[in-house]
């Protein structure tokens, strides 16, 4: 994809948008990691005869401490930052690049729908590139809760990809796909577009900072767990389940959906909610935060310019 620029000011060259973006996103991911292991953890446990084998995502924190050590928290962050390293690298590039081509032909900021557009096109972007890895992690998030003759012992990201390929066929690295890019679409319509119109409206009480940047993220991310939370349900069943006898426990994402709710409740859906949102909201702050930081840097120390922001 090439973008003609007619403008006089300097530029972040495109493949320096992607490294930036999912540099920001790795750091955020790091800080991040154990919150998304208790929310997949309570995504994948359906429990026996009824019985929910979590109460609360507090409890989940709790019997991982008590079971696995505080370590076990991070099980997984190399599939984790691997996931960065693909998926966000390729949506907050795409993103960056969509929001300055836009600004140079209309000069002026996307409005909410063109944000929203873009988010769309983003999001499935890298999903598409980042669904390997986000197979891996789910993997070995799950691992240590299954019987130890079930585990698969992944020794790290790469070994976990290696292994799929060789072990289920090239296709498993792409299996949620549908799930994962449909999640990817709504999450990123949500979380790129509402974070920009939070942002600008809450300007106005709360001046430019940390704080802004908390308020707007919040928001946004309370939107988008709930818009997107029953597709990431059914992306993580579908990712983590196993094949027996050749025959599949899901045939797609609105089976994983329909039988959630005949088995578990329609508000199963929305399991393990409290740590997805504590999750997204401080991952949307730090990720862009670093993001406009690391941008800000690159204006003044590479292209010696001062005080532009990040273009978002």
């Amino acid at each position: 994809m090439v973008f003609a620029y007619n403008i006089d000011k300097k530029s972040i060259p495109n493949f320096m948008k992607y490294v930036l973006g999912g540099t920001a996103g790795m750091m955020a991911t790091c800080i991040v990691q154990p919150l998304d292991l208790v929310k997949t953890r309570m995504q994948i446990a359906a429990g026996a005869a009824g019985a929910k084998e979590y109460s609360s995502s507090f409890d989940c924190i709790r019997k991982v401490l008590q079971a696995e050590g505080v370590m076990a928290f991070y099980n997984g962050l190399s599939a984790g930052l691997l996931r960065q390293a693909t998926y966000t690298t390729a949506r907050m590039g795409v993103y960056q690049m969509e929001v300055e081509a836009y600004k140079n032909k209309y000069n002026e900021s996307p409005r909410v729908l063109s944000s929203m557009i873009m988010g769309i096109i983003a999001g499935a972007c890298g999903a598409i590139v980042g669904n390997p890895s986000e197979v891996a992690l789910i993997r070995m998030m799950a691992d240590n809760r299954l019987p130890e003759g079930q585990r698969r012992n992944y020794k790290n990201a790469a070994d976990a990809l290696t292994r799929m390929v060789k072990e289920e066929g090239l296709f498993t690295l792409w299996r949620g796909c549908m799930p994962t890019v449909g999640r990817a679409m709504v999450t990123n319509m949500a979380q790129l577009a509402s974070y920009s119109q939070f942002k600008g409206a809450f300007r106005h009480y709360i001046d430019e900072g940390f704080l802004l940047h908390i308020c707007a993220s919040m928001c946004s991310g309370l939107l988008t767990t709930i818009a997107s939370m029953p597709l990431d349900m059914a992306k993580t069943r579908i990712q983590q389940m196993k094949v027996i006898d050749g025959k599949a426990e899901y045939t797609g994402a609105i089976d994983v959906i329909l039988k959630v709710v005949k088995h578990e409740g329609f508000f199963s859906l929305w399991k393990g909610f409290t740590p997805y949102l504590a999750r997204i909201a401080p991952h949307t702050v730090f990720a862009f935060v670093f993001l406009e930081q690391l941008n800000k840097a690159y204006f003044k120390y590479i292209l010696g310019e001062d005080n532009r922001g990040s273009g978002l």
